[in-house]
């Protein structure tokens, strides 16, 4: 280990100073943080996860200072995606347990959560994730160099090193984030074709086909590639084409079944899906989280032991520019103020064991993601299994100590959420310090720009979720927000000791059977919780990269193919997050029944499928063309 990191000579020199921490870096990094953050949360608020932005980040960067701007630094452009990735993190951390305070307070359990509430919990975890991953940089990105890839890492850093191709680069984000927002405009915004088509299928009751037309899936399913999309098509099937028929041929003549409130036979497939597939689906994540975990031991116990030599090692601050981070004592002068904050700011509805907790799991996940994200990427990250775990033990142990009732239930949900952002935010923290690692970026001035993010995002993502709750309704077909769903129904169950055990446990044995045939759970189970519909549309972007990765033409144009297309959906991705935004704003004040066409003109299903497989056709051109310019 220490070979490679002693031969490796780092793009820009140690001795080398060139612009970086500019104001220039600073406000292209912010702005990038707010528009990926709300686009991303949007995209998991509809489809349960997230994407990485570090790659886009870096070209619109490079596409903005190289191209018209005129200035020549990489180090700047590695700034701006350190910045402007920690938007996507912090969203990705809120998104999937935060929401759940809205439910609460929908079915009037609780008041409205405060924004100061949301943004206190961000701006922890943001701000934890990156204390907690600077004495690690040494283990993991310095003495595993050659050994840990970090596969979004080291793509940014190969995309930053290729930056003669930035305008033309960004050009291709630009395109495809500009369909996209027309596209979801004239789908859901002027409703001239609906965004899903379905079939109840009545000879096959309980059952339903259908598909999601929109550009954010065909996008997620073309990044995540063929298998992953297949293995969560497999889980809605298993669901929506064997579980539900089962429910409703078994429970034909049976009255209402815990926990639903109807008899079964008056069901829909939907409510089907909604009243029992959703905790068989819960059981099954949480599953696959616990899972996950177990199979990391032994690599979180070689990460500790390394980050503890690594700590030793380091007792004097080193003079090379490329090796200084921030200081140890002030980052533990600043862990210590902020777990003795989460128990004194009456924002944060945790007991001193809350915040206890909070700082051990966080130190834990944190240790846990960055080593994860650098063998398989942050695309694979189980953040949201890291949650579920942490939330089943806070809740149990909360209601152990006699914080129970609505108290313990948004402690837990507090805990869960900090833990979340805390786990994404050293994931993303990671990845950004290798790419710094590889081009010769200064690892101090990445973490304070990466604290930068945190702090700007935490203060959009409340003001983001505030509006689109009020634009839809969180669990509402617009907005399902499928995972922070599953963590209040996770909380209430335990809490009030009325979770449906029988439900869960069907989804528990489904992700066991799925690890012994060695099929990966999170995807399988994430796919059993979610509609068929949403990841038939995920699965369509995957039957792309299929064809990519399958054409017959030289590795070269291949992989400039792959690479453009997925610039190309990382714009389609943002582009249907942001104009979801804007769409929110229409609902809000009430303009989208003034722009509402689909009474006056609509092409129908057919058309709405015919759009949708003419933007796959574009999609696969777009990949195409971008081979053969390499070439």
């Amino acid at each position: 280990m220490s070979d490679n990191k002693n031969n490796f000579k780092p793009y820009i020199p140690a001795d080398r100073v060139v612009p970086e921490f500019t104001v220039t870096s600073l406000l292209i990094g912010i702005l990038l943080a707010i528009v990926f953050g709300a686009a991303n949360a949007y995209l998991g608020l509809r489809v349960g996860m997230t994407i990485s932005a570090s790659i886009p980040a870096a070209v619109i960067s490079m596409g903005i200072i190289r191209v018209i701007l005129r200035r020549d630094s990489i180090l700047e452009n590695n700034l701006v995606q350190t910045i402007g990735s920690a938007g996507e993190s912090v969203a990705a951390g809120a998104i999937f347990t935060l929401p759940a305070l809205f439910l609460w307070a929908k079915e009037g359990t609780i008041d409205s959560p405060s924004m100061i509430t949301i943004f206190l919990v961000a701006l922890v975890g943001g701000l934890l994730g990156v204390a907690f991953m600077v004495p690690l940089r040494q283990a993991l990105i310095v003495e595993e160099h050659g050994t840990l890839p970090f596969p979004e890492g080291t793509a940014c850093a190969e995309v930053l090193l290729a930056g003669e191709e930035g305008g033309s680069k960004a050009g291709t984000v630009f395109s495809g984030l500009g369909i996209a927002a027309a596209y979801k405009f004239i789908a859901d915004g002027l409703k001239v074709f609906p965004s899903e088509i379905g079939y109840d299928i009545k000879a096959y009751a309980g059952s339903s086909v259908g598909v999601q037309v929109l550009p954010a899936l065909a996008g997620v399913g073309y990044i995540c590639g063929p298998k992953i999309s297949s293995y969560m098509l497999a889980g809605s099937t298993l669901s929506w084409f064997v579980l539900m028929p089962a429910i409703a041929l078994f429970g034909a003549d049976a009255q209402a079944i815990f926990p639903g409130t109807d008899p079964i036979a008056q069901m829909a497939p939907s409510d089907l899906w909604g009243t029992y597939i959703k905790y068989i689906g819960a059981g099954a994540v949480a599953t696959g989280g616990v899972i996950s975990l177990i199979k990391s031991l032994p690599l979180i116990a070689k990460t500790f032991k390394q980050a503890m030599q690594s700590m030793k090692k380091k007792s004097s601050a080193s003079t090379l520019r490329t090796e200084q981070d921030i200081p140890m004592p002030f980052l533990l002068v600043m862990i210590l103020v902020i777990g003795i904050a989460i128990w004194l700011v009456p924002a944060f509805p945790v007991s001193p064991i809350g915040a206890l907790i909070v700082i051990v799991f966080g130190f834990f996940f944190a240790t846990v993601s960055s080593r994860m994200v650098g063998l398989i990427g942050s695309s694979n990250n189980p953040v949201s299994g890291m949650a579920i775990a942490t939330l089943l033990i806070a809740t149990l142990l909360l209601k152990a100590t006699g914080t129970t009732g609505v108290e313990g239930m948004t402690g837990a949900i507090a805990i869960g959420g900090i833990i979340c952002v805390i786990a994404a935010i050293a994931g993303d923290c990671s990845q950004d310090l290798k790419t710094g690692f590889i081009v010769g970026a200064t690892p101090k001035k990445q973490q304070i720009g990466e604290m930068i993010g945190v702090v700007v995002s935490a203060a959009a993502i409340g003001f983001v979720l505030q509006l689109l709750d009020n634009a839809w309704g969180y669990g509402s077909e617009a907005i399902p927000a499928p995972q922070a769903t599953m963590m209040k129904m996770l909380v209430e169950g335990i809490m009030s000791a009325e979770l449906p055990w029988s439900l869960i446990l069907i989804g528990v044995c489904v992700a066991i059977v799925m690890e012994i045939l060695k099929v990966p759970v999170m995807p399988f189970a994430v796919g059993m919780y979610l509609p068929f519909s949403l990841n038939a549309g995920i699965m369509a972007g995957g039957l792309v990269r299929l064809f990519m990765d399958k054409r017959n033409v030289s590795e070269k144009e291949k992989k400039a193919s792959v690479d453009h297309g997925i610039l190309f959906t990382s714009g389609l991705i943002a582009g249907e997050g942001l104009m979801g935004v804007i769409l929110a704003i229409f609902a809000v004040a009430k303009l989208d029944k003034i722009i509402d066409l689909s009474k006056k003109f609509s092409i129908g299903e057919i058309g709405s499928l015919i759009v949708f497989i003419l933007l796959l056709l574009y999609l696969a051109r777009v990949c195409i063309k971008g081979g053969k310019k390499s070439e």
